[in-house]
C-alpha cells in the first residue's frame, strides 16, 4: 500500500504531537490564519524536521508528566534549528525542563476556564493583548513550571500557574500554559495569528485555489498514464476527491459505487444518477449488499464492524478492477482528521478513539496504489475545494455521513428488517429538520437505533419494540462538537411522527453528549 508524498509547503509550521487530544485544533487555527501546517508524533519530530523545514514549529500539550520515567522529550533538532518555537501546556513543561528550569507536579492543578494577567508586552500578545490587562483561557494541567530556565522572562500569570505565559523572545522561543486552540480561550486565535504571521514571518498562501491547481499536477504526476478506480460513497469527501481526480486525468479514472446495503432511504439511486446524469464520470454500481450482510450477520463489536466493511470495499474494489482490464490506482476521500485519528499514521501518545474504513480497513498487501488527493484537507476545507471546483451548494452542504453508513448507527448485531426500520426514522427526523429550516445550522444529524427494547402502550395494545435515539451537533470541523438545541416543540413532534409511522420504534430519546468525551458518532 502505497501514498503519494504530500504537495510541497515552502513556508509551513510543523506541529509536534505528544498526545493531546486537541492537537488538532492546533491545526485548525493556523490551517485558518491561511498557512499550512502538519501533526507529527514527538517521536518523529527530527524527521519531520528535515522534511519539511519549517518556518516555525508548535509544541504540543499532553497527558504525560515531564518527571515521569521515559517522559516524552524535545528533540534537540528542534531547539537546534534556530526557527521559533510556541509550547502549549505540556510543550512549555518540556521546553523549560530541557533548557534547565523546574517542573513540579502533584498540587498545582488547574482546569477550566482561568484569568490570565498580561504582565509585560511580548511579540506573542502584541496587538491582541494590552499590558496589566486580563483574559479568559482554558487550562489543563496537573503539573506547572516553578523554575524558568535562564534567558525567559515572565510574559502573563494566573492564579495557579505563576508562568502562564514565558518567552526568550533573543531565542525566539514562547510558550503558554493554558490551551489558546480551544473556543473558551476566545482570543487564541488571534495569538496563533501572531505567531506564524509576526513571529514566524509566514505569509498567507494556503488557499484552496493554490491546493486545487497543486494537487491536479499531483495526481497527473502520480498516476502518468495509468488508470484510477475511485470508491464512491455519494458523500462529500469521496465525490470531491472524484470530481478533483476527473479534471487531473478524465477519463483515466472510474468511479466504482459500492452498495452495501447500508445507506439511507433512497440514497443508492440518487448517487447512481447524480454521477451519471450530472458529472459525465464514468460509473460502476456494483450491488452487493447481501455480501455485506452476511459478513455483518452476529458481529456487535464496532471496530470490527469497521474492519470487515473496509476489507470488503478493498475487496470489491480489487475484482471490479480486474473487470476493467486492471486498474493501478484506487482513489479515497480519506480527510486530515481520518490519518490523525488513525494509530497507524500518528503512532504518538494520544489514544486511539476509532479506525477508519479508508485507513484502519486497509489490508497490508494490496495490488492497488491510493490516490488520496484530501488527505491534507479538514472538513471544512474540502467544502471549500468543492465550491472551487463547481459542485452546487446543495450538494456541498450535506452532512457528513461515515464510510461504514448504517452499520454504525445501529449498535448491536445488524439485521435487514433492523436497517429499515433506521432508514425510515432517520429520513423522517432529517425530513423534519428540513422543514423547520435548520438544516444549514447543523453539522450532522441522525438517528440510531438502540439494541433495546421498551414496553409501550399504543391503543389498548401493549407494545414491546425498539428505542430510537436522535443526535443532532453544531461543529467546525468534526474534532469538536456540541449537541444542537432543538426547541423542545422541535422534539416533540419528531418523535410522534417516527413512532406513528415507523412499525417497531415505540420510544425516542435525544442525545445531548458533546465532543469530547462523547463522539458524534455512537460507534
Amino acid at each position: 500500500m502505497q501514498s503519494p508524498d504530500t504537495i510541497d509547503h515552502p513556508q509551513s509550521i510543523l506541529i509536534v504531537d505528544y498526545g493531546s487530544q486537541v492537537t488538532q485544533l492546533i491545526a485548525r487555527r493556523i490551517r485558518e490564519t491561511g498557512v499550512y501546517c502538519e501533526i507529527h508524533p514527538f517521536q518523529s519530530a527530527g524527521a519531520a524536521m528535515a522534511a519539511m523545514q519549517p518556518k516555525g514549529v508548535v509544541l504540543s500539550g499532553g497527558p504525560a508528566s515531564t518527571l515521569d520515567e521515559n517522559a516524552p522529550t524535545i528533540d534537540p533538532a528542534i531547539l537546534d534549528a534556530g526557527v521559533p518555537i510556541l509550547g502549549i501546556c505540556y510543550g512549555q513543561q518540556a521546553l523549560c525542563q530541557a533548557l534547565g528550569g523546574k517542573v513540579e507536579a502533584g498540587h498545582h492543578r488547574e482546569f477550566g476556564r482561568a484569568e490570565v494577567k498580561v504582565e509585560k508586552t511580548s511579540a506573542l500578545t502584541n496587538g491582541v493583548w494590552d499590558l496589566c490587562t486580563e483574559h479568559q483561557v482554558w487550562m489543563s494541567h496537573g503539573d506547572r513550571v516553578v523554575a524558568l530556565p535562564e534567558g525567559f522572562e515572565v510574559v502573563g500569570t494566573s492564579p495557579n500557574a505563576p508562568f502562564a505565559m514565558i518567552a526568550n523572545e533573543a531565542r525566539r522561543i514562547w510558550a503558554v500554559q493554558f490551551h489558546p486552540e480551544v473556543v473558551h480561550t476566545p482570543d487564541g486565535a488571534k495569538l496563533y495569528a501572531n505567531f506564524v504571521h509576526q513571529i514566524c514571518g509566514v505569509a498567507s498562501t494556503w488557499t484552496m485555489a493554490a491546493y486545487r491547481a497543486k494537487m491536479i499536477e499531483k495526481i497527473r504526476e502520480q498516476v502518468g498514464t495509468g488508470k484510477v478506480i475511485c470508491g464512491l460513497s455519494g458523500g462529500v469527501d469521496s465525490s470531491v476527491a472524484a470530481v478533483l481526480i476527473h479534471e487531473a486525468i478524465g477519463d483515466q479514472l472510474t468511479c466504482i459505487y459500492v452498495d452495501h446495503g447500508l445507506m439511507r432511504l433512497n440514497e443508492s439511486e440518487q448517487v447512481v444518477t447524480m454521477f451519471r446524469d450530472e458529472y459525465n464520470i464514468p460509473l460502476v454500481h456494483v450491488d452487493v449488499s447481501k455480501v455485506f450482510l452476511r459478513e455483518l450477520d452476529g458481529v456487535s463489536d464496532p471496530e470490527t464492524k469497521r474492519k470487515i466493511i473496509g476489507r470488503l470495499f478493498i475487496e470489491t474494489f480489487e475484482e471490479e478492477a480486474k473487470k476493467l482490464g486492471g486498474a493501478e490506482f484506487l482513489a479515497q476521500g480519506t480527510l486530515y482528521p481520518d490519518v490523525i485519528e488513525s494509530v497507524s499514521f500518528t503512532g504518538g501518545p494520544s489514544v486511539t478513539i476509532k479506525s477508519h474504513h479508508n485507513v484502519g480497513g486497509l489490508p497490508e498487501r494490496m495490488n492497488m496504489q491510493l490516490v488520496e488527493p484530501l488527505r491534507e484537507l479538514f472538513k471544512d476545507e474540502v467544502r471549500i475545494l468543492g465550491r472551487e471546483l463547481g459542485l452546487p451548494e446543495s450538494f456541498i452542504g450535506r452532512h457528513p455521513f461515515p464510510g461504514p453508513g448504517l452499520a454504525i448507527r445501529c449498535p448491536g448485531g445488524i439485521t435487514p428488517e433492523k436497517l429499515d426500520i433506521l432508514r425510515q426514522a432517520d429520513a423522517i427526523y432529517l425530513d423534519e429538520i428540513r422543514k423547520s429550516g435548520q438544516y444549514d445550522k447543523i453539522w450532522q444529524a441522525f438517528a440510531v437505533l438502540l439494541p433495546v427494547q421498551t414496553v409501550g402502550v399504543m391503543g389498548d395494545g401493549r407494545t414491546y419494540e425498539f428505542v430510537c435515539a436522535l443526535r443532532a451537533v453544531t461543529s467546525v470541523d468534526g474534532m469538536t462538537a456540541d449537541f444542537y438545541q432543538f426547541d423542545m416543540n422541535f422534539l416533540g413532534k419528531t418523535a410522534t411522527r417516527i413512532i406513528n409511522e415507523v412499525r417497531g420504534i415505540n420510544r425516542v430519546v435525544y442525545d445531548v453528549t458533546s465532543k469530547p468525551p462523547g463522539t458524534i458518532e455512537w460507534e
